[in-house]
């Protein structure tokens, strides 16, 4: 009969399980220690600053402070744009509160009628959490006082100080410069400067024309920060200036505009239309780029209603348009400079004369503007008289392509790299320039005689701005460099390149030479342009040439004169020079339907070119010369007159004295 066993474990084999069991557990709770000591050390030694960071934003937060704008200078440093203080209304968007209640409660302190908060309301609602949006701007002392002691009632609305844009000389140099603006949501991008969060500022604006858009980053500078301390909520609580983040003002951008020259030329133009430039025949500075009428570049900074932008824009003398680099105009009598250089340059002996009875039959009749004519006519006599009969058959001899060549030779259908946008290359006609315009009309490709006749008097297909026709000036007048515009001297402290670092004209310096003389002659006695450009200033004596630019045909019948409408008349023009012997500045003036070079251009350049020399201290050092003492007889040939004899009242002469003239006898 089997026996029941009992069978013992070994005690040490048991010993032995126990110690593996302690060992795994002692180590996997010693990893988990490790662990915990290692991710409490990184905490506390590598990511201290991160935290550190996170728990002060819960305390404090940064406001975006925008950077001042960098002003704008003319050439001897007067500022042309800067910044001045403005007192400023915002209010932010907060979820918990009434945006339509708390305008309502502004509208006790500052004016806001019931539309204007309607659009405000709507404008709150669009804008990014905690962004502020403003509400007014160049508030009063008392007003700003009013909410900033209401501050605590007045949950999301901030009163403080910023910055605006200001032009101290309103509307003079609007063209150029431009104007700033608020951003728009299509200004703001995702990459790149635009994507930057000051863009969302309500204080912050871009450059919309001009230098203000041309050169808008470096202007711009870099924002800095202001430290505030915050409740819960994220309202401010106060403000905390030991760790404000200082911002960059932009750079300074100096022009080559002279404030007195341009503030000259758009108070000559008045009322009228038109544009003008000059230039340095030396350096090719640009010392006046004005167009009229102008606008007040203020009224944009600040925003213009719909009515007021639509008066300007639908004003018949459109303000709005920079006539100096975006009008196009024929340039008349004043090509003729441009047709006589052509001529000599293809070999024509301008001594040869050519009669002028009034005008000249080439298929029609072409008139000049002297109907009884000119009579015999050498270049210069041409030049002088504005003969139009003699260059209708000099332009007619040489062709269109060379005077063409000429023409893009002194700078027409060009774009100057000027530093700002809105230039027009205008038209210089060609027989390949009508190949390609009337590519799609086989039937008109061909270059007809008759064209050259106008194309010779600056008519036709010809269109020039102001710019180009400075730019022609200038060359001539310099009679060796290509001279190019520059209008930007300095962009902070860089110095951009003068116009003068260009290469020589590719014609005869004799060429040239008979040229300027017979512009010399416009302005001498005699000349189209004497009695309105005679300066006034000693022995400084200025060259020129007048035109006079149609803008229609008078055939079809009609006026001319200047009773006829406004846009009808024909466009005044002068060009020219100054000093004659030694010349400095070029002027180009368009009088837009000024109905005459000779009236209505010329003595407004005379004008201007007077400003430019007299602030020229060479120039006026010349004016100012004394006189020369006058020659005395020799010693001993002096007469002495005896003293004048005294008639006693009571004593009658021994003759009568004769009655003055127109006396009754």
């Amino acid at each position: 009969m089997p026996q029941t066993a009992i069978y013992f474990s070994d005690v040490n084999e048991r010993q032995g399980a126990f110690h593996r069991r302690t060992f795994l557990l002692g180590g996997l709770a010693g990893g988990g220690i490790l662990a915990l000591a290692t991710r409490l050390g990184y905490l506390q030694l590598v990511e201290s600053g991160r935290y550190q960071k996170l728990a002060a934003s819960n305390q404090f937060n940064f406001k975006l402070v925008p950077p001042p704008r960098g002003v704008i200078l003319d050439r001897n440093g007067v500022v042309l744009a800067s910044n001045r203080p403005n007192f400023r209304l915002l209010v932010r968007r907060e979820e918990d509160l009434d945006h339509e209640a708390t305008l309502k409660t502004l509208a006790n302190y500052v004016p806001l009628n019931p539309e204007r908060q309607a659009r405000l309301v709507k404008e709150i609602d669009r804008s990014p959490r905690r962004v502020p949006v403003q509400v007014m701007e160049d508030m009063s002392w008392e007003q700003f006082s009013a909410i900033n002691l209401r501050a605590p009632e007045l949950p999301g609305v901030v009163a403080d100080m910023g910055e605006v844009r200001v032009y101290p000389h309103g509307g003079a140099f609007a063209h150029v410069i431009g104007y700033v603006a608020k951003p728009i949501r299509e200004d703001i991008k995702e990459t790149g400067p635009n994507a930057d969060p000051i863009l969302l500022h309500p204080g912050f604006r871009i450059g919309r024309q001009g230098v203000e858009k041309a050169f808008d980053l470096e202007l711009r500078g870099k924002p800095g920060a202001q430290k505030v301390e915050v409740d819960a909520n994220g309202r401010e609580v106060r403000h905390d200036p030991d760790g404000d983040i200082p911002a960059v003002p932009g750079k300074p951008i100096q022009l080559t505009l002279d404030v007195d020259v341009q503030t000259r030329a758009i108070e000559v133009f008045g009322e009228e239309s038109g544009a003008a430039v000059m230039m340095d025949c030396r350096t090719g500075d640009l010392l006046c780029l004005a167009s009229a009428p102008s606008f007040d570049a203020n009224r944009f900074v600040r925003g213009l209603s719909g009515p007021e932008y639509r008066a300007l824009a639908n004003y018949e003398r459109r303000p709005l348009l920079d006539k100096a680099l975006s009008g196009l105009y024929p340039p008349g009598s004043t090509f003729k400079t441009i047709t006589a250089l052509a001529a000599l340059d293809a070999g024509i002996d301008p001594d040869v004369r050519i009669f002028c009875g009034g005008g000249w039959h080439f298929g029609r009749y072409f008139h000049c503007h002297k109907r009884g004519g000119h009579g015999p006519q050498t270049m210069r006599d041409a030049l002088k008289n504005s003969c139009d009969v003699y260059f209708y058959q000099v332009a007619l001899r040489i062709g269109p392509d060379q005077i063409a060549k000429v023409a893009k030779a002194f700078g027409f259908e060009q774009i100057f790299d000027i530093g700002i946008s809105g230039q027009k290359k205008g038209i210089v006609p060609s027989r390949e320039w009508k190949r390609r315009y009337y590519k799609k009309n086989p039937a008109n490709q061909e270059w007809m005689p008759g064209e050259s006749l106008s194309y010779g008097i600056g008519q036709g297909a010809l269109q020039v701005n102001a710019l180009q026709l400075a730019v022609m000036t200038a060359r001539l007048a310099n009679g060796r460099k290509a001279l190019n515009p520059r209008l930007i001297k300095s962009v902070g402290d860089q110095v951009l390149k003068a116009g003068s670092d260009v290469p020589d004209l590719p014609f005869k310096r004799e060429h040239i030479d008979y040229v300027r003389e017979g512009m010399a002659a416009v302005t001498e006695a005699g000349g189209t342009g004497f009695r309105a450009s005679q300066l006034g200033l000693g022995d400084i004596l200025m060259a020129g040439k007048t035109g006079t630019a149609q803008v229609r045909n008078y055939t079809a019948g009609g006026s001319r004169g200047k009773g006829g409408p406004w846009k009808y008349r024909d466009h005044g023009l002068f060009v020219c020079f100054a000093p004659l012997d030694e010349p400095r500045y070029a002027l180009s003036v368009i009088v837009q339907h000024g109905m005459g070079g000779s009236t209505a251009a010329a003595p407004r350049a005379r004008e201007i070119m007077r400003v430019a020399l007299l602030k020229d201290p060479e120039i006026r050092a010349r004016i100012e010369q004394p006189l020369p003492m006058p020659e005395l007889p020799p010693e001993g040939e002096v007469d002495i007159p005896d003293p004048p004899s005294v008639i006693a009242p009571d004593a009658a002469p021994d003759t009568p004295i004769a009655a003055p003239p127109g006396a009754p006898a």
